[in-house]
């Protein structure tokens, strides 16, 4: 923002995007759709008195249009419940053919029209609205010569209701976010700051299936899901109050800082574990999937029942101290300590019981340096630190699905789709939190060497290292085992637990460690004849033992590293990390481009602009073959998903699976093969092939950018700007299907970024 005359100055802006500029993703069948995004704001500072001045700010985001994408919907021969049962040649119940028939009925009436990939594919387009929502107001004050304060308020919101390419596929959300800050700020002497904070967030969520979604959630291997998923609704109220206190001061050769901080976080909510139901149908009881939901057959059942609304509450805080020292004109070092205590959660209604303790030995250490070397030989940097996360909410906060307040019951191949307890004693399932759960840490630590060898041209190496403890991973214990006498197929499954009074145990432990190293080059021009240079490149590996850093222990996270068996979690379960990629490279450039003087018209026209690209490419990220079940007609004979299948040709070993043309070929079905019943004995109910040990397309995109500012009288100025994404419409193709129980096993039917786009934005400054 530019200061005017009167004091007063702002910005307006407007941005525009519409889908006549865009073009057609890759699979997208027909013309784009029609969509449109419009961005516009303004924000404005004046003086209300001598020693006062008034900030604001306000944006809205709207977003209209159509989501294109592809589903799995049934064949038109599989669109009717079936009358017959073809196993048992046993006539269905009517009641239960209705059922059925609301179920096929949620899936779009267009049938397939991408039978090229996929026998159901059906690539379509779904309506889709998000509304976002943002203002800011801030007023500071000066007190007196030494004192000032500031005062603030933020909301933002944003309200989605969702594309749904089958009925109740994705859950409407609304949220909204209130953050107030008071800030004070004292010069005590030359040397000493002081700053002090007061703020109070509070975040509301709430994630509402759509009014078409059919109840239950329900899943069909080899169709798309009806939903929304089983943790949704959601309605959450989340509450953080936070008061800080900072001293710097200036010592000779010394900059000191101290401060303490304490957090109070309030989360009050209720959240769901199937509440609404679920239907599992899996290629069992000797028929496919598809003919089993057409029966009405179900290979198992969840509903949980109980109260489930929580206040939970915890206090964290920090006490902290650190020294920039320079210890000469060449050498300067950084060293810290940081104290962050955690007290254990508590359910404020007396409901649940956290079992673990509060972790009050959290100490952080940190030093740096950095030394300039003699000659053009260059700066050399060094920094250690250890880094502390959390227990996050959501993981702890599973403990309210657990009996006896709450009962998660599983019912393994229920006689009735109508009334899947009829005849049967569900097993509740439990949800459980080690009494040493501890909060997860990282040791990291970085070295680089900058020469000096050029003003212009800055060339970097580097390196940076972490190694991570206690990451949080939940394990599924109680799994159902070979029981000498009893068949191992889907119905004996409670029989063979080795608990037969609960279905599965899951617990929550600090079970997984991380790892990661990185070589970094780095090469940057600054402003060359108008040309500005910022390149990286990255060579590195990232190793987990199943769950990586950023692991909650809670939902898809939890089945992401969920072991093949549960006497083998650890050493089954190491791998490349699912973000691992090897090389990265990071182009970021510009150029002014300069005016030719020796032309008036040709100055105005062409001088004054700048062009600018991102250039993004990395490696794609690593994927896993799953079973989809143990062996087609007879389900998962374990009571758990994730399985990995025998590797039977270890030449296809570390294959990147990248163009849909050749994507069957570079990981056929026939390389593989299921795990028979007989051999969950020997095999040591694990198959032999490794956790990611395939990897997805790489990722190649460029973004560009053209703008320019024009300076008129009484500081006014006007910006325009036209940008585009994935410049060059290049597919970012998603994983392959890995699941060797479908028939399309390899298949790529599915993009992760959009098709190229072009927006218009303009900006007006005063």
């Amino acid at each position: 923002m530019q200061a005017g005359r009167s004091g007063f100055h702002g910005q307006l802006y407007e941005g525009h995007l519409n889908s006549i500029f865009s073009a057609r993703s890759f699979f997208q069948v027909g013309a784009v759709k029609p969509a449109r995004e419009n961005d516009y704001g303004f924000n404005a500072g004046f003086a209300l008195t001598k020693r006062t001045r008034f900030f604001v700010d306000a944006s809205q985001q709207k977003i209209r249009g159509s989501v294109n994408g592809n589903v799995l919907v049934p064949k038109p021969d599989e669109r009717t419940p079936l009358e017959f049962d073809p196993a048992t040649q046993l006539p269905t119940d009517p009641a239960t053919r209705a059922l059925v028939a609301k179920f096929l009925a949620a899936y779009p009436t267009e049938l397939p029209n991408r039978t090229d990939i996929n026998v159901r594919a059906l690539n379509t387009n779904a309506p889709q609205s998000i509304n976002n929502n943002q203002a800011n107001l801030r007023l500071d004050r000066t007190l007196t010569a030494k004192d000032s304060l500031a005062l603030q308020y933020q909301f933002t919101s944003q309200n989605v209701d969702a594309f749904q390419f089958v009925a109740g596929q994705n859950p409407n959300t609304d949220t909204k976010s209130h953050t107030a800050r008071i800030g004070w700020t004292r010069s005590w002497n030359a040397k000493t700051i002081s700053n002090a904070l007061l703020s109070y967030e509070r975040v509301s969520s709430l994630l509402e299936p759509e009014k078409n979604a059919v109840g239950p959630f329900i899943q069909t291997a080899g169709l798309t899901f009806l939903g929304p998923d089983g943790t949704i609704p959601i309605d959450r109220v989340q509450n953080q109050i936070r008061s800080a206190v900072q001293f710097n001061r200036t010592e000779g050769k010394h900059n000191l800082t101290a401060g303490v901080t304490l957090l109070r976080r309030q989360v009050n909510s209720s959240e769901t574990d199937v509440h609404r139901g679920f239907f599992s149908f899996n290629n069992d009881f000797g028929n496919d999937s598809i003919t089993n939901l057409r029966l009405g057959k179900p290979s198992q059942h969840i509903r949980s029942i109980g109260n489930i609304y929580r206040h939970f509450r915890q206090w964290e805080g920090q006490l902290y101290a650190g020294d920039k020292w320079q210890l000469s004109p060449r050498l300067n070092l950084q060293i810290g300590l940081r104290w962050q205590p955690v007290t254990k959660p508590i359910e404020a209604d007396g409901l649940n019981v956290i079992p673990y303790d509060s972790d009050l030995n959290n100490f952080a250490p940190t030093v740096g340096f950095a030394y300039r070397m003699p000659g053009k030989a260059g700066i050399v940097r060094g920094a250690y630190g250890t880094h502390f996360g959390e227990i996050f909410f959501v993981s702890y906060q599973q403990i309210r699905f657990s009996p006896p307040l709450n009962n998660k019951v599983v019912v393994v191949a229920p006689k009735s789709l109508l009334n899947p307890f009829q005849g049967e004693i569900g097993k509740p399932t439990v949800y459980a939190l080690d009494p040493e759960l501890a909060t997860p840490y990282s040791h990291q630590y970085n070295f680089s060497w900058e020469p000096e060898w050029n003003k212009t041209v800055r060339l970097q190496v580097g390196y940076v290292g972490s190694r991570s403890k206690k990451l949080l991973v939940l394990w599924y214990l109680n799994r159902a085992h070979p029981v000498t006498g009893v068949d191992t197929v889907t119905r004996t499954i409670p029989q063979r637990r080795p608990n037969q009074d609960i279905a599965d145990y899951r617990l929550t432990v600090n079970g997984s460690q991380g790892y990661f190293d990185a070589a970094r080059l780095s090469l940057a021009i600054q402003n060359w004849h108008g040309l500005t240079v910022d390149a990286s490149y990255w060579f590195s590996k990232a190793i987990d033992l199943g769950a990586s850093y950023t692991n909650t222990a809670n939902e898809n996270d939890s089945r992401k590293s969920r072991s093949q068996s549960e006497y083998e979690t650890q050493r089954d379960m190491k791998g490349v990390s699912d973000f691992d990629q090897t090389h990265a490279f990071l182009l970021r450039t510009s150029y002014a481009i300069r005016a030719p003087k020796w032309n008036r018209w040709g100055s105005a026209l062409a001088g004054g602009w700048t062009v600018s690209a991102i250039a993004l490419v990395k490696t794609g990220i690593p994927f896993n073959i799953s079973t989809g079940s143990d062996g087609p007609g007879f389900g998962n004979v374990d009571g758990n998903g994730g399985d990995r299948p025998i590797l039977l040709d270890a030449s296809i070993l570390g294959r990147t699976i990248a163009n849909p043309d050749t994507s069957r070929q570079l990981l056929p079905k026939s390389a593989f093969r299921f795990i028979k019943p007989e051999e969950i004995v020997s095999l040591n109910e694990r198959g032999s092939l490794g956790r990611n040990v395939f990897r997805k397309g790489p990722i190649r995109n460029v973004n560009a950018q053209l703008s320019r500012t024009w300076a008129f009288k009484h500081d006014l100025r006007m910006t325009f700007r036209a940008e585009s994404n994935n410049l060059f419409n290049t597919p970012q193709f998603g994983f392959p299907n890995a699941a060797i129980g479908s028939p399309t096993v390899g298949r790529i039917t599915s993009t992760i970024a959009d098709s190229r786009d072009m927006q218009l934005a303009l900006k007006f400054e005063f």
